[in-house]
C-alpha cells in the first residue's frame, strides 16, 4: 500500500509540475488470463503486468532530460519500483547525439518497435535474458550516412534492476542500423561483457559473455514483417557468465493491418542451448523449444489497445509439460 501511494504522489506532483514545464506520461498493461495447460493449479487470473510513469523536459534545443519510473512484478514480488531512466541527452550535431546516466538501449529496440506488441508479449531478447532495456552508463548515437547509423556504448551491465556490482563488471559494443529504404531495415549487434565473481576472499576472471544479433524488419502502412537470429556466448543470461553455456535462438514476427483500428498477428520463437562436456542432454532442455503466439488487436481510440491472443509452448524435453494459455490484453497510455 504504501508503494502505491507513494506512486500516487510522485505522479501528481509530477502532473502539477508539467502544467508550467516540461511534459508527463503514464503507461500501464493489464490482462485476464486462462490456462488451459493440462492439471493447471491457477486456471485464470486478473493481472496488471507493469506501470511506466515519466517526466520529460527539454532546457533547449540541444539538451534535454527524462525520467521513468518501472512499477512491475519481480521475483514473486507483487510490485516492485524501479527507476528505469534518469538520463541526459545532448545533441552535440546534426548527426551526433550523446545520453547519460540511467539510459535506455538499442539492443533490441528495433525488433521490439517491428514486434509491436510489447504490452501483450516482450521481444525476444529481453525474454530470453539476452540483454537489458535499460543499464547505466553512456551511449552515442551516430548518423553516419542517410542511410546508416551507429550507436555504441559503455555500460555498468547489470541492467536497470541492480546498481554497479563490487568487482567492477562493465559492458560495451554497439549497433550498426543499414536502412536503404524507409521500409527495409537491418541490424547487426555486438557486445562483450565483463564479469568476474568472488572465490573465498579472492575475486577471480569469468568468462566474457558475448553477444551477437541480427535483424531484419519490413514495414509499410499494411504489413509488418520481423526477422532476427540471436547468440549469446559464455552466459546462462547476460548477468550470469558461464564457461561454455550457449544460448542461441530466433523470432519471427508479422502483423496485417486491417484499418485503423483492427490488426492481426502472429509470432514464432525458437530456443536452443548447447551440450556442455560429456552431457548427453543441452544444459538449458528444461527451457529449450518453440512458442507460437497468434492474435488480434483492437484499438478504438488514441493511448487503448486491446487484444486477444492464444499462446503455446513446446518443450524439447519430453518429461516437460507443453503450456497453454488465452489472453485478454490491455494498454492504457496518456
Amino acid at each position: 500500500m504504501k508503494k502505491i501511494i507513494t506512486i500516487i504522489l510522485i505522479f501528481s506532483s509530477l502532473a502539477v509540475f508539467s502544467q508550467t514545464k516540461g511534459k508527463v506520461s503514464a503507461t500501464f498493461f493489464l490482462n485476464y488470463h486462462n490456462d488451459l495447460t493440462d492439471g493447471a493449479l491457477q486456471k485464470s487470473a486478473f493481472e496488471v503486468e507493469r506501470a511506466y510513469l515519466g517526466y520529460d523536459y527539454s532546457f533547449n534545443n540541444k539538451l534535454s532530460a527524462k525520467v521513468l519510473m518501472d512499477v512491475g512484478k519481480d521475483n514473486g514480488s507483487d510490485y516492485t519500483f524501479y527507476l528505469k531512466a534518469a538520463q541526459v541527452d545532448y545533441k552535440a550535431l546534426d548527426w551526433a547525439n550523446f545520453s547519460v546516466g540511467m539510459i535506455g538501449l538499442n539492443q533490441f529496440s528495433d525488433q521490439e518497435k517491428n514486434w509491436g506488441y510489447r504490452y501483450i508479449y516482450k521481444s525476444y531478447q529481453d525474454i530470453s535474458g539476452f540483454g537489458t532495456s535499460a543499464d547505466l552508463g553512456i551511449n552515442s548515437e551516430l548518423s553516419l550516412h542517410k542511410t546508416l547509423t551507429m550507436n555504441l556504448f559503455v555500460l555498468n551491465g547489470e541492467g536497470f534492476k541492480k546498481v554497479q556490482d563490487l568487482y567492477g563488471k562493465y559492458k560495451v559494443g554497439g549497433n550498426l542500423v543499414y536502412q536503404p529504404v524507409d521500409a527495409l531495415k537491418f541490424k547487426v549487434y555486438y557486445s562483450e561483457q565483463d564479469s568476474k565473481k568472488l572465490v573465498g576472499t579472492t575475486v577471480v576472471e569469468n568468462p566474457t559473455v558475448k553477444n551477437v544479433a541480427l535483424f531484419a524488419g519490413y514495414e509499410t502502412n499494411k504489413l509488418r514483417f520481423g526477422a532476427e537470429y540471436n547468440k549469446m556466448y559464455d552466459g546462462k543470461k547476460f548477468t550470469d557468465a558461464e564457461l561454455d553455456h550457449d544460448l542461441s535462438g530466433y523470432s519471427i514476427y508479422s502483423t496485417y493491418v486491417l484499418n485503423d483500428k483492427f490488426e492481426f498477428f502472429g509470432r514464432y520463437d525458437f530456443l536452443e542451448s548447447n551440450k556442455v562436456g560429456t552431457s548427453t542432454t543441452n544444459w538449458n532442455a528444461d527451457k529449450d523449444g518453440n512458442a507460437i503466439l497468434l492474435g488480434a488487436q483492437y484499438s478504438p481510440i488514441k493511448g487503448l489497445r486491446s487484444s486477444l491472443n492464444y499462446r503455446l509452448w513446446n518443450y524439447d524435453l519430453a518429461s516437460k509439460t507443453d503450456l497453454s494459455y488465452v489472453y485478454l490484453n490491455l494498454e492504457v497510455k496518456f
